[in-house]
Protein backbone atom coordinates (compact mmCIF):
# COMPACT_ATOMS: atom_id res chain seq x y z
CA UNK A 1 0.00 0.00 0.00
CA UNK A 2 1.14 3.95 -0.91
CA UNK A 3 1.33 5.76 2.25
CA UNK A 4 2.86 8.45 0.31
CA UNK A 5 0.48 11.61 -0.02
CA UNK A 6 -1.12 12.77 -3.36
CA UNK A 7 0.19 15.93 -5.40
CA UNK A 8 -2.57 18.46 -5.92
CA UNK A 9 -2.72 20.40 -9.45
CA UNK A 10 -1.92 23.16 -6.76
CA UNK A 11 1.87 23.21 -6.28
CA UNK A 12 2.12 26.55 -3.65
CA UNK A 13 -0.71 24.60 -1.51
CA UNK A 14 1.73 21.19 -2.27
CA UNK A 15 4.59 23.46 -0.61
CA UNK A 16 2.74 24.32 1.81
CA UNK A 17 2.03 20.87 3.02
CA UNK A 18 5.68 20.44 2.56
CA UNK A 19 6.82 22.68 5.07
CA UNK A 20 4.33 22.19 7.37
CA UNK A 21 6.14 19.32 9.07
CA UNK A 22 9.43 20.02 11.23
CA UNK A 23 10.98 17.11 9.25
CA UNK A 24 10.68 18.26 5.70
CA UNK A 25 12.00 21.89 7.06
CA UNK A 26 15.00 20.74 8.23
CA UNK A 27 15.63 18.56 5.15
CA UNK A 28 15.26 21.20 3.04
CA UNK A 29 17.23 23.13 4.58
CA UNK A 30 19.99 20.38 5.29
CA UNK A 31 19.68 19.83 1.27
CA UNK A 32 19.88 23.92 0.56
CA UNK A 33 23.36 24.31 2.64
CA UNK A 34 24.89 20.97 1.31
CA UNK A 35 23.97 22.19 -2.71
CA UNK A 36 25.47 25.78 -1.68
CA UNK A 37 28.75 23.68 -0.41
CA UNK A 38 28.79 20.82 -3.02
CA UNK A 39 28.58 23.14 -5.83
CA UNK A 40 31.75 25.84 -4.58
CA UNK A 41 33.47 23.21 -3.47
CA UNK A 42 32.58 21.05 -6.53
CA UNK A 43 32.80 23.55 -9.41
CA UNK A 44 36.86 23.52 -8.65
CA UNK A 45 37.33 20.02 -7.68
CA UNK A 46 35.82 19.66 -11.59
CA UNK A 47 37.47 22.12 -12.93
CA UNK A 48 41.09 20.92 -11.61
CA UNK A 49 40.22 17.11 -12.81
CA UNK A 50 40.05 15.91 -9.37
CA UNK A 51 36.59 14.59 -9.55
CA UNK A 52 38.35 11.27 -8.77
CA UNK A 53 39.74 12.28 -5.37
CA UNK A 54 36.69 13.44 -4.55
CA UNK A 55 34.95 9.89 -5.03
CA UNK A 56 37.72 8.71 -3.18
CA UNK A 57 37.23 10.70 -0.08
CA UNK A 58 33.86 10.46 0.06
CA UNK A 59 34.34 6.45 -0.53
CA UNK A 60 36.53 6.57 2.77
CA UNK A 61 34.17 8.56 4.85
CA UNK A 62 32.49 4.68 5.18
CA UNK A 63 34.96 3.13 6.85
CA UNK A 64 35.33 6.33 8.39
CA UNK A 65 32.28 6.45 10.09
CA UNK A 66 31.83 2.34 10.89
CA UNK A 67 35.58 2.86 12.09
CA UNK A 68 34.95 5.25 14.87
CA UNK A 69 31.53 3.67 16.06
CA UNK A 70 33.62 0.35 16.61
CA UNK A 71 35.98 1.63 18.70
CA UNK A 72 33.74 3.51 20.78
CA UNK A 73 34.28 6.97 19.31
CA UNK A 74 31.71 9.71 17.39
CA UNK A 75 31.00 8.60 14.12
CA UNK A 76 31.29 12.54 13.15
CA UNK A 77 34.64 12.23 14.57
CA UNK A 78 35.31 9.26 12.16
CA UNK A 79 33.94 11.10 9.32
CA UNK A 80 36.64 13.89 9.50
CA UNK A 81 39.61 11.77 10.56
CA UNK A 82 38.84 9.65 7.37
CA UNK A 83 38.27 12.43 5.29
CA UNK A 84 40.88 14.97 6.39
CA UNK A 85 43.48 11.97 6.91
CA UNK A 86 43.07 11.31 3.08
CA UNK A 87 43.09 14.28 2.03
CA UNK A 88 46.37 14.98 3.62
CA UNK A 89 47.81 12.09 2.08
CA UNK A 90 46.75 12.86 -1.24
CA UNK A 91 47.97 16.44 -1.21
CA UNK A 92 51.39 14.77 -1.27
CA UNK A 93 51.06 13.86 -5.21
CA UNK A 94 51.89 15.93 -8.35
CA UNK A 95 49.36 18.63 -9.92
CA UNK A 96 47.00 16.99 -11.29
CA UNK A 97 47.79 18.47 -14.82
CA UNK A 98 50.99 17.07 -14.42
CA UNK A 99 50.83 14.05 -12.68
CA UNK A 100 51.21 10.41 -14.02
CA UNK A 101 47.40 9.74 -14.11
CA UNK A 102 47.45 5.91 -14.86
CA UNK A 103 49.76 4.79 -11.75
CA UNK A 104 47.75 7.50 -9.90
CA UNK A 105 44.09 6.19 -10.66
CA UNK A 106 45.36 2.54 -9.90
CA UNK A 107 46.71 3.68 -6.52
CA UNK A 108 43.55 5.14 -5.80
CA UNK A 109 41.20 2.90 -7.06
CA UNK A 110 42.94 0.26 -4.94
CA UNK A 111 42.13 2.44 -2.12
CA UNK A 112 38.77 2.96 -2.86
CA UNK A 113 38.53 -0.94 -2.74
CA UNK A 114 40.12 -1.71 0.51
CA UNK A 115 38.25 1.58 2.03
CA UNK A 116 34.75 -0.08 1.00
CA UNK A 117 36.42 -3.25 2.34
CA UNK A 118 37.27 -2.19 5.56
CA UNK A 119 33.82 -0.60 6.44
CA UNK A 120 31.72 -2.89 5.83
CA UNK A 121 33.92 -4.86 8.25
CA UNK A 122 33.79 -2.60 10.71
CA UNK A 123 29.79 -2.53 9.87
CA UNK A 124 29.60 -6.39 10.15
CA UNK A 125 31.54 -6.29 13.36
CA UNK A 126 29.12 -3.62 14.71
CA UNK A 127 25.70 -4.25 13.62
CA UNK A 128 24.25 -1.34 15.51
CA UNK A 129 25.93 1.47 13.72
CA UNK A 130 24.29 4.18 12.38
CA UNK A 131 21.66 1.59 11.63
CA UNK A 132 23.51 -0.11 8.60
CA UNK A 133 25.14 0.58 5.36
CA UNK A 134 22.10 2.08 4.07
CA UNK A 135 21.84 5.02 6.23
CA UNK A 136 26.06 5.12 5.74
CA UNK A 137 25.92 5.06 2.31
CA UNK A 138 22.93 6.67 1.09
CA UNK A 139 22.30 9.18 3.64
CA UNK A 140 19.10 10.05 6.15
CA UNK A 141 18.39 13.66 4.43
CA UNK A 142 14.84 13.19 6.23
CA UNK A 143 15.48 12.52 9.54
CA UNK A 144 18.50 15.15 10.07
CA UNK A 145 18.14 17.31 13.04
CA UNK A 146 18.24 21.05 13.58
CA UNK A 147 21.14 20.40 15.66
CA UNK A 148 22.35 18.92 12.24
CA UNK A 149 21.48 21.46 9.94
CA UNK A 150 23.25 24.10 12.55
CA UNK A 151 26.39 22.49 12.40
CA UNK A 152 26.42 22.01 8.62
CA UNK A 153 25.62 25.27 8.49
CA UNK A 154 28.84 26.75 10.69
CA UNK A 155 31.00 23.93 8.66
CA UNK A 156 29.81 25.12 5.27
CA UNK A 157 30.50 29.27 6.18
CA UNK A 158 34.05 28.29 7.47
CA UNK A 159 34.82 26.32 4.08
CA UNK A 160 33.55 28.63 1.98
CA UNK A 161 35.23 31.60 3.57
CA UNK A 162 38.39 30.11 3.39
CA UNK A 163 37.90 29.18 -0.04
CA UNK A 164 37.15 32.54 -1.22
CA UNK A 165 40.40 33.68 0.57
CA UNK A 166 42.13 31.55 -2.16
CA UNK A 167 39.37 31.75 -4.87
CA UNK A 168 42.01 34.27 -7.48
CA UNK A 169 45.00 32.24 -6.71
CA UNK A 170 43.63 28.47 -6.42
CA UNK A 171 42.03 29.68 -9.61
CA UNK A 172 45.12 30.23 -11.33
CA UNK A 173 46.72 26.92 -10.21
CA UNK A 174 43.96 24.98 -11.58
CA UNK A 175 44.11 26.42 -15.17
CA UNK A 176 47.18 26.97 -15.69
CA UNK A 177 49.65 25.25 -12.54
CA UNK A 178 53.43 26.38 -14.57
CA UNK A 179 51.84 30.10 -14.97
CA UNK A 180 51.24 30.30 -11.54
CA UNK A 181 54.28 29.03 -10.12
CA UNK A 182 56.00 30.87 -12.25
CA UNK A 183 54.61 34.24 -11.09
CA UNK A 184 55.53 32.83 -7.56
CA UNK A 185 51.83 31.36 -6.59
CA UNK A 186 52.30 28.51 -3.77
CA UNK A 187 50.61 25.77 -5.97
CA UNK A 188 51.66 22.83 -3.79
CA UNK A 189 50.44 24.69 -0.91
CA UNK A 190 47.15 25.49 -2.41
CA UNK A 191 47.03 22.22 -3.97
CA UNK A 192 46.86 20.97 0.01
CA UNK A 193 45.12 23.85 1.21
CA UNK A 194 42.19 22.66 -1.17
CA UNK A 195 42.46 18.78 -0.89
CA UNK A 196 41.41 19.34 2.87
CA UNK A 197 38.61 21.83 2.26
CA UNK A 198 37.16 19.08 -0.17
CA UNK A 199 37.79 16.33 2.75
CA UNK A 200 35.98 18.37 5.50
CA UNK A 201 33.28 19.65 2.98
CA UNK A 202 32.35 15.92 2.03
CA UNK A 203 33.14 14.57 5.67
CA UNK A 204 30.46 17.13 6.84
CA UNK A 205 28.07 16.54 3.62
CA UNK A 206 28.13 12.82 3.90
CA UNK A 207 26.72 12.62 7.33
CA UNK A 208 23.46 14.03 5.52
CA UNK A 209 23.33 12.90 2.31
CA UNK A 210 25.30 9.64 2.59
CA UNK A 211 28.57 8.56 0.95
CA UNK A 212 28.08 7.74 -2.29
CA UNK A 213 24.79 10.71 -3.14
CA UNK A 214 27.09 13.49 -1.85
CA UNK A 215 29.51 12.71 -5.22
CA UNK A 216 26.55 13.18 -7.33
CA UNK A 217 26.29 16.72 -5.91
CA UNK A 218 29.79 17.41 -6.19
CA UNK A 219 30.44 17.14 -9.59
CA UNK A 220 27.14 17.17 -11.96
CA UNK A 221 25.99 20.38 -11.35
CA UNK A 222 29.62 21.83 -11.53
CA UNK A 223 30.06 19.89 -14.79
CA UNK A 224 27.07 21.21 -15.79
CA UNK A 225 27.80 24.85 -15.14
CA UNK A 226 31.32 24.63 -16.91
CA UNK A 227 29.39 23.21 -20.01
CA UNK A 228 27.62 26.31 -20.42
CA UNK A 229 30.43 28.87 -19.42
CA UNK A 230 34.12 28.70 -18.32
CA UNK A 231 33.29 32.52 -16.80
CA UNK A 232 34.05 31.80 -13.32
CA UNK A 233 31.49 34.60 -11.66
CA UNK A 234 28.46 33.26 -14.27
CA UNK A 235 29.49 29.59 -14.03
CA UNK A 236 29.33 29.07 -10.38
CA UNK A 237 26.51 30.93 -10.31
CA UNK A 238 24.71 28.27 -12.56
CA UNK A 239 26.34 25.69 -10.81
CA UNK A 240 25.11 26.40 -7.13
CA UNK A 241 21.13 27.30 -9.23
CA UNK A 242 21.69 24.14 -10.06
CA UNK A 243 22.70 21.74 -6.83
CA UNK A 244 19.80 23.98 -5.14
CA UNK A 245 17.09 22.82 -8.43
CA UNK A 246 18.66 19.03 -7.82
CA UNK A 247 18.22 19.55 -3.97
CA UNK A 248 14.81 20.73 -3.74
CA UNK A 249 13.05 18.87 -6.58
CA UNK A 250 14.73 15.26 -5.17
CA UNK A 251 13.08 16.28 -1.46
CA UNK A 252 9.74 17.21 -3.06
CA UNK A 253 9.28 14.41 -5.60
CA UNK A 254 10.41 12.29 -3.01
CA UNK A 255 8.05 12.99 -0.48
CA UNK A 256 5.06 12.13 -2.63
CA UNK A 257 6.64 9.09 -4.16
CA UNK A 258 7.55 5.81 -2.66
CA UNK A 259 11.26 6.03 -4.11
CA UNK A 260 13.74 7.03 -2.20
CA UNK A 261 15.73 10.73 -2.37
CA UNK A 262 18.67 9.72 -3.35
CA UNK A 263 17.49 7.87 -6.78
CA UNK A 264 15.32 11.22 -7.47
CA UNK A 265 18.73 13.47 -6.90
CA UNK A 266 20.76 11.30 -8.81
CA UNK A 267 18.63 11.07 -11.59
CA UNK A 268 17.45 14.80 -11.72
CA UNK A 269 21.28 15.37 -11.50
CA UNK A 270 22.18 13.02 -14.29
CA UNK A 271 18.79 14.21 -16.33
CA UNK A 272 20.40 17.57 -16.10
CA UNK A 273 23.86 16.80 -17.09
CA UNK A 274 22.79 15.24 -19.78
CA UNK A 275 20.39 17.36 -21.42
CA UNK A 276 22.70 20.69 -21.24
CA UNK A 277 25.27 18.07 -23.09
CA UNK A 278 22.93 17.22 -25.74
CA UNK A 279 22.08 21.46 -25.89
CA UNK A 280 25.47 22.93 -26.12
CA UNK A 281 26.82 20.00 -28.00
CA UNK A 282 23.91 21.09 -30.93
CA UNK A 283 24.67 24.87 -30.06
CA UNK A 284 28.24 24.51 -30.99
CA UNK A 285 27.53 22.17 -34.14
CA UNK A 286 24.86 24.53 -35.24
CA UNK A 287 27.91 27.23 -35.26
Amino acid sequence: MNLNPTPSLNPIEDIRLLVSFPFMVHALLAGTIVAVLAAVIGWYMVLRRQTFSGHTLSVLAFPGATGAALIGLPTTLGYYLACGGAALAMAGRAHPRRASRSGDTAIVGTVQAIGLAAGYLFLSLNGAVLGGPETLLFGTVLGVTETQVLVLLAVTLVVVALLALIARPLLLASLDAEVADARGVPVRLLDGAFLLLLGIAVAATSQITGVLLVFALLVAPPATAQLVTMRPGRSLAIAIVAALLISWLGLGVAYFSPWPVGFWTTSFAAGLYVLTWAFTRRRNASR
